[in-house]
């Protein structure tokens, strides 16, 4: 078993693991990195101040791979504004 640490980044800056989680492979840890990804932007996205975060994750040997979201708002025009011919 290999210990894996999620630190958090946003743009206020790094949240250091301090416990970590103790995990069979990688594949372990990025399947949980990807699921509190989830739940980090499920959570910020109620929120008037959204930005992007990232999950580094690492263990003691040092870092390992990093998740991001990347928060983007693409504002179409309305549909009564086209003009269809």
């Amino acid at each position: 078993m290999v210990r894996y640490f999620f630190d958090i980044r946003d743009g206020t800056g790094l949240y250091p693991d301090e416990e970590g989680l103790e995990f069979e492979d990688q594949r372990a840890a990025e399947l949980e990195a990807a699921r509190t990804l989830g739940e980090l932007a499920r959570d910020l996205a109620s929120l008037d101040d959204r930005h992007d975060f990232a999950i580094e994750v690492r263990t003691e040997g040092g870092p390992v791979f990093k998740v991001v979201f990347v928060f983007e708002a693409t504002h179409l025009r309305q549909q009564g504004s086209l003009n269809w011919r």
